[in-house]
């Protein structure tokens, strides 16, 4: 596999991923019983954006480095981006953070002393880095395996609650078919964990399949987000998400959180985002 995720660290899709997932992660913590969160795809955890791969391609500066100044967003923006920002730690004049947080250390950051992770990694070379960096927090297991395997072998968690984020590199041809299958083996195992299932839009016929899949999967509560940031530069310019069982408020929190996202992030014609149900109850 030649994904090397230091070139895209902190770019739109990641703002647009992680914003939502640090919403998820703080439902799970409103109750003190201990959750588990099953990362399939892990990465190093976190990314150097002085780096010379963020350097060369600068992506962070129409993603994280868009969120410096928040002045103009109103109080409602402010307060659910917080816990991310917190994550991000301090931003220099650019509004670059020293190192950009994968998911693994979003996770981290926001676990309690009870919970527990699981952070898969196939890539040698990252998973040395994930391994190192997480190596003395003992609620952490870094597990050197191909994500969908590992899914299938950690689901269900004997907590019984948590969130399943699986957010492949989208290189194989079948990526959406693997995403599908290793999520419908879980579920049908854990029907009651958080799901959320990330991919970039290349294709909307592939997009589309996917989802006329789960739709007819016979599993309810799937809610589709998605973030376009327009314009015609050469790159990804539009990306989603599918969250299985989101939590009560997590559909409100999105909208207001992807309305100014769409706005903050836009590159040019055609910026917006949407939420719909594919599923409800």
């Amino acid at each position: 596999m030649n994904y090397r995720h230091g070139f895209h660290a902190g770019n739109f899709a990641d703002v647009f991923k992680h914003s939502l997932v640090v919403r998820l992660l703080i439902y799970l913590t409103r109750k003190e019983t201990p959750f588990r969160v099953i990362d399939t795809h892990a990465g190093e955890g976190a990314y150097d954006l002085s780096a010379d791969e963020a350097q060369r391609t600068g992506e962070w500066r129409g993603g994280v480095g868009r969120l410096a100044d928040l002045s103009d967003a109103d109080a409602e923006v402010r307060e659910l981006l917080a816990p991310y920002l917190d994550c991000l730690g301090p931003l220099d004049q650019d509004g670059r953070p020293a190192f950009y947080p994968g998911s693994p250390a979003i996770a981290q950051k926001l676990m309690r002393p009870q919970d527990r992770a699981i952070f898969c990694e196939l890539r040698p070379d990252a998973f040395a880095a994930l391994r190192r960096r997480f190596a003395r927090d003992a609620r952490i297991k870094s597990i050197h395996i191909d994500g969908y395997m590992g899914l299938g072998a950690y689901a269900p968690p004997k907590e019984r609650r948590g969130l399943v984020l699986i957010d492949p590199p989208f290189e194989r041809e079948d990526e959406f078919e693997a995403v599908f299958d290793a999520f419908a083996k879980a579920h049908a195992k854990w029907n009651s964990g958080i799901y959320a299932l990330w991919h970039p839009t290349k294709s909307d016929h592939e997009v589309r399949r996917f989802y006329d899949r789960l739709k007819g999967a016979g599993i309810r509560r799937i809610l589709r987000l998605s973030l376009n940031v327009g314009g015609t530069a050469e790159g990804l310019r539009r990306c989603g998400m599918v969250v299985v069982n989101p939590p009560f408020t997590f559909e409100e929190e999105a909208r207001t959180l992807l309305t100014f996202l769409a706005g903050r992030m836009a590159q040019g014609a055609g910026a917006g985002s949407e939420i719909a149900w594919l599923v409800g109850e």
